[in-house]
């Protein structure tokens, strides 16, 4: 993988900031404060004000459920969010719109998910290796663990579920003793054609603002896959491990510094503060 790391001329256009929350803007175990090597930094809570005075939009994507976004968005500011993968976009506090991707069913998405079995199929193929998470989300379902994607789209076009994407959304710092995995990653199963980089779309569409006047920030490839919907997208310096040997777009780069602080460091670059 070629890693860029060269200098951009700040922007004078950009109107929205896209960022991913857990691992980005915000350090380890969650928290806005937490430095990536231990300590304390206020550099990515500065970075976010500057955005402010900027007047720049500020909108969330998270693997996280419209519930455990939407006090986050208050309180950061952020006038839109993308929950579940891209799920879900939430506009202005209350106006929802939901990607239904390749799903053709009649009745909601999560019904149809809940309907079909396909959780219990995929735990009974990958015992040890997966477990599922809290139900609380609205369209997909989530799980941990670790397991090549590759193989479980197979087990899922095999038991005719084509419909469905299973994509991966990063490393978590967990540690789970109940299943015989050397580290544990985060996964969301979802209709397919759902993701983060669409949600962006339809939000570039909502607000009627051209690719070029946005950025984005994120750790993962499900981030990664942003880059093709802005004008310029950064891998903050922790996500170089998630998005392994995937080649970095031409528009793309990856900061110096990790978590919040190479958050705050795209905002100085891209804004020239």
């Amino acid at each position: 993988m070629e890693v860029s790391t060269r200098a951009e001329p700040p922007s004078a256009s950009l109107k929205v900031l896209y960022t991913d929350l857990d691992g980005t803007l915000l350090g380890p175990g969650g928290s806005l404060f937490s430095g990536a090597e231990g300590g304390t930094t206020g550099a990515a809570a500065a970075a976010l004000l500057t955005l402010r005075e900027a007047d720049v939009e500020l909108v969330l994507m998270s693997g996280r459920t419209r519930r455990g976004l939407h006090e986050a968005a208050r309180v950061l500011g952020a006038s839109a969010y993308v929950a579940e993968l891209g799920a879900l976009l939430v506009l202005d506090g209350d106006e929802v719109i939901e990607d239904r991707g390749a799903f053709r069913g009649p009745g909601s998405i999560a019904d149809a998910l809940a309907r079909s079995g396909v959780a219990g199929l995929l735990l009974e193929r990958f015992p040890g290796r997966l477990e599922p998470v809290a139900p609380w989300t609205e369209v997909s379902v989530m799980f941990q663990g670790l397991v090549d994607v590759a193989e479980v789209e197979t087990v899922l076009s095999e038991a005719g579920f084509d419909w469905l994407a299973f994509q991966d959304n990063g490393r978590l710092r967990a540690v789970l003793p109940e299943l015989d995995v050397p580290e544990v990653r985060a996964y969301h199963l979802l209709p397919r054609g759902v993701s983060k980089a669409t949600a962006v779309r339809r939000h570039q569409e909502a607000r009627g603002v051209a690719r070029e006047d946005t950025v984005g920030i994120g750790d993962s490839l499900a981030d990664l896959a942003v880059a093709e919907e802005v004008g310029r997208f950064y891998l903050v310096a922790n996500g170089r491990h998630a998005i392994g040997g995937a080649a970095l777009p031409a528009n793309a780069q990856v900061t110096e510094r990790a978590h919040g602080d190479g958050f705050a460091e795209a905002v100085r670059s891209v804004l020239g503060r």
